[in-house]
């Protein structure tokens, strides 16, 4: 038992065995702590238990949780390849109490599982514990035997965990083993610790306080939290003292050796680590639903990604190789990790696409860095200005710099990086600041704080009364607003939809004894305030009138219908393309709905008809839109997609739609999802979901439209009007209008190709202007012909057959378009080429014709002009020249 997945199996079964629940891991992008970049340690899915916010029905759990450091307070990005033990990506071994058992059972079953059933020994093991834990050195000599010098007391913060300056901490205690006197190094608190040889292997939590601002006090219910690295603990168990020599990045090299051909010895070895290690992260981080993108998350997972395809290009690698390597990862962590299996093809592609794209960036960033370091040696240092520009103009991000620069011991100035990236911030902020957004918003922060947030009433209603509480108009805020103004209200509270999660926002009337005001938007602000764009029809509004409060009802029955068919082709899009699908934008509109999702290439006719088909099905059932407010945790655990990035309260509207009729959600619900928007009562009142197109909007992401009820039936009424109207003057049934069409544009392609066959034969059949087809000039004989109608793409063509009826001598051919624009090519023989170039001639008869330069090889070139009525004087500037050699 010494292979990675073994040791996985037998550290969960080892717990499940002793009363632990076992947890499958949470995702790498967590789900509701918008603190984490992504998931760094095996209790941020916990953080919740632990103070007592959630319930779990257990009491003990362990997990193999998924970690990512790479960004933000945690970060080893920079680290990898160059030392044993650091990865962006590892897996993290962890048991928990949420006050169940404390320290005694924690060492225990520490203790145990270490020594008895993974067999280290104990000569090679010691611990360390926080200086003023008396009650952790006891537990450790008692239950473990290890003598008083081998538990070692840490008087600093290593030995004490905190979640934050407030809430839950304690004292921990970390398992360390001991490598061997061969390799340099002390125990943990001496001169040496900093050396290798005494490894952590386990750190153990033991949170029994709560920090407050003003003191700290005793938890009621003392919990658990540990972390073993399973890299770490493998590297032990196989007898190795880097991690990169275990069996698993062991199998990964041997991928990206036979990718390579290039042995993993030398200044190799590192690449071959970067990329395994950066082959593991950026998978999983594709199929946890990340890609790579300029900004947050996208943009960590395209630096981690652009530093594996750098070393890969160092490598030698002449076309993209990560992508390759995706089935060898499959083959080592699929089956513990199935969503690597699901999302194979996704991972795959998008790693295929972002390395052919950044070849060309590091082509060009590589170039302009070695210009940039031409005379810095060994010790030098590029300065920040330049290192920011080849950031901010040409793509190439620092780290990638420091990288490419670090083999030849030079240093970037980061501070100077620094500086001119917060330069380059102030301006933009100056720039945002000058265009009166800033002081627009700061009017909706001075309501909010005056009169709270706006009570929302449109999810049960379309009609309602309210208050005016607020009045603004030109970026301030107003005491009225009269006949003919317009302006914005701000009511106590409305049936008005704000603006958000892409549905827009509704329109309607606010009425009066003697007031009529149409609102023409309503948006939210200063997060809970509804604002309403108003035109004041008549009378006046002040703060305090009361309103009765009309929503346009036709046009927030299709947004409605709209955005319940945007749920459906979600799920639809989920059940045809895979569940790698993520809303990436969407907008809902009443005259059509768009949807903007994952996925890393066009989607099928077949593959959209299937999705139409699917979502249709769910309309047809007519089943009710079920809608219920949960806890966040409950209805992500109940299985509803939620958006990372969305703000959600502590209870969230959950939308279910229809049954599913088949794959393995048959007989559930079929969509369900965190969502804030109107919907339909039924799924028949969308009436018809009709997909009208599909295209591209980014790398890896995808856009659908789509209509529903009655502009999808008009839509179709007006294709098959269409078609019917084909079929009527092409005499043919409707049935066989695709195939006449396809006959007729064969057809046509038939005829121009002959047609224009026909003009260049007839237009090398005379001469130009009535004149001598071959004449000479000087030494060399010129064939030169002015013609029309010609496409100047068949010019070369026509230049080379020519020359071969030429023998020897110079062609010039210029073409005439209806709107006097010319193009003209000129052509030398071979065997002239060593005394005129074609070149020469072609800038020649440009300058006539009242173009400029134009190019090409020294017997054949080409060239256009504004003029087309000098072609004549463009053929005689080029006989002169030839005249005059």
């Amino acid at each position: 038992m010494t292979g990675v997945n073994e040791i996985r199996s037998a550290f969960l079964d080892y717990f499940k065995t002793n009363g632990h629940e076992v947890v499958e891991s949470g995702p790498l992008v967590p789900r509701n702590d918008p603190t984490l970049m992504f998931a760094n340690a095996g209790m941020n899915q916990f953080k919740n238990v632990f103070t007592g916010l959630e319930k779990r029905d257990y009491s003990r759990a362990v997990t193999a949780q998924k970690c990512v450091r790479a960004g933000g307070k945690h970060n080893d990005l920079d680290n990898v390849g160059y030392t044993a033990r650091h990865h962006t990506f590892f897996e993290m071994l962890g048991n928990f109490s949420f006050g169940d058992y404390f320290k005694d059972q924690a060492i225990e079953l520490a203790w145990n599982l270490v020594n008895k059933e993974f067999g280290l020994p104990k000569d090679k093991l010691l611990v360390t514990v926080f200086a003023e834990d008396d009650q952790a050195f006891d537990l450790w000599k008692k239950i473990a035997g290890l003598s008083e010098d081998r538990i070692i007391r840490i008087a600093t913060s290593d030995n004490f965990w905190s979640m934050g300056d407030t809430g839950p901490c304690g004292p921990c205690s970390e398992i360390f083993y001991d490598h061997g006197d061969h390799i340099w190094g002390g125990p943990p608190g001496s001169a040496e610790e900093d050396g290798d040889r005494f490894i952590e292997i386990w750190n153990l939590v033991f949170m029994q306080y709560e920090q407050t601002p003003e003191k700290r006090l005793d938890l009621p219910r003392p919990s658990i939290d540990t972390g073993m690295g399973i890299e770490r603990i493998a590297a032990v168990m196989q007898g190795v003292h880097n991690n990169y020599d275990i069996d698993l990045f062991k199998a990964l090299i041997a991928a990206s050796v036979n990718a390579t051909g290039v042995e993993a010895e030398g200044d190799a070895t590192g690449s071959h680590r970067v990329i395994a290690d950066h082959l593991r992260s950026t998978s999983f981080l594709i199929a946890d639903g990340v890609l790579p993108s300029n900004e947050g998350r996208g943009y960590v997972l395209r630096r981690i990604m652009r530093r594996g395809m750098r070393h890969a290009h160092l490598l030698g690698a002449s076309e993209p190789l990560m992508h390759k390597l995706v089935p060898a990862l499959v083959r080592e962590m699929g089956r513990a990790y199935p969503e690597l299996s699901r999302a194979e093809d996704l991972i795959t592609e998008t790693l295929k696409l972002e390395e052919t794209r950044f070849r060309k960036t590091l082509e060009r960033g590589l170039g302009l860095l070695d210009t940039a370091t031409e005379g810095l040696e060994a010790g030098g240092r590029l300065d920040g200005e330049t290192a920011f520009k080849l950031y901010d103009t040409y793509g190439f991000p620092l780290d990638l710099t420091q990288d490419a620069l670090r083999t030849r011991d030079i240093s970037v100035d980061t501070d100077g990086f620094d500086a001119a990236m917060e330069r380059q911030k102030a301006e933009a902020r100056a720039a945002w600041s000058g265009s009166g957004s800033a002081a627009t918003e700061a009017v909706w922060f001075a309501l909010k704080e005056k009169h709270g947030a706006t009570d929302f009433l449109g999810y049960e209603t379309e009609t309602a009364e309210g208050v005016v509480a607020g009045l603004a108009a030109d970026d301030k805020e107003v005491a009225k607003l009269s006949a003919g103004e317009s302006g914005f209200v701000v009511l106590n509270q409305t049936p008005f939809y704000g603006e958000s999660g892409g549905q827009v926002g509704d329109t309607g009337w606010m009425l009066a004894n003697g007031v009529k005001v149409a609102v023409t938007n309503t948006q939210k602000k200063a997060e809970g305030l509804f604002v309403h764009s108003v035109t004041v029809e008549e009378g006046e509004l002040v703060p305090g009138l009361a309103l009765e409060l009309k929503v346009d009802h036709s046009r927030r029955k299709s947004i409605r219908s709209n955005h319940s068919a945007t749920h459906l082709v979600h799920e639809a899009l989920r059940e045809v393309l895979g569940n790698h699908v993520a809303q990436k934008g969407s907008l809902v509109t009443p005259e059509r709905l768009r949807f903007d999702f994952s996925h890393p290439k066009p989607v099928s006719d077949e593959e959209l008809a299937t999705v139409e088909s699917f979502a249709n099905e769910i309309v047809l059932q007519n089943a009710p839109v079920d809608t219920r407010l949960m806890a966040v945790d409950d209805a992500i655990e109940a299985g509803a997609m939620a958006l990372f990035g969305e703000k959600y309260g502590d209870e969230v509207r959950v939308v279910s739609m229809g049954t599913a009729l088949h794959g393995p959600k048959q007989g559930k619900p079929y969509s369900l999802e965190l969502c804030g928007g109107t919907h339909v009562k039924r799924t028949g009142d969308i009436g018809l979901v009709t997909l009208v197109s599909e295209g591209a909007v980014a790398a890896g992401v995808r856009r659908i439209e789509a209509l529903t009820g009655a502009e999808a039936r008009e839509y179709l009424d007006a294709q098959d009007k269409r078609m019917r109207e084909l079929a009527s003057l092409l005499k043919i049934s409707a049935d066989d209008v695709p195939a006449r069409v396809a006959q007729l544009v064969e057809d046509r392609k038939k005829l121009e190709r002959e047609l224009a066959d026909a003009k260049k034969k007839l237009a090398m059949g005379g001469g130009a202007e009535g004149g001598t087809p071959v004449k000479d000039a000087g030494a060399f004989k010129l064939m030169a012909r002015i013609v029309e109608g010609i496409n100047p793409k068949d010019l070369k063509g026509m230049a080379d057959e020519a020359k071969t009826q030429l023998g020897s001598g110079v062609v010039v051919l210029i073409s005439v378009a209806e709107d006097d624009k010319a193009a003209i090519v000129t052509a030398v023989t071979q065997d002239l080429t060593d005394k005129v170039s074609a070149v020469d001639l072609v800038r020649i008869g440009s300058e006539a014709l009242g173009g400029r330069g134009g190019g090409g090889r020294p017997d054949m070139a080409q060239a256009g002009g504004p003029d087309g009525s000098k072609a004549d004087a463009a053929v005689a500037a080029i006989e002169a020249h030839l005249t005059g050699l």
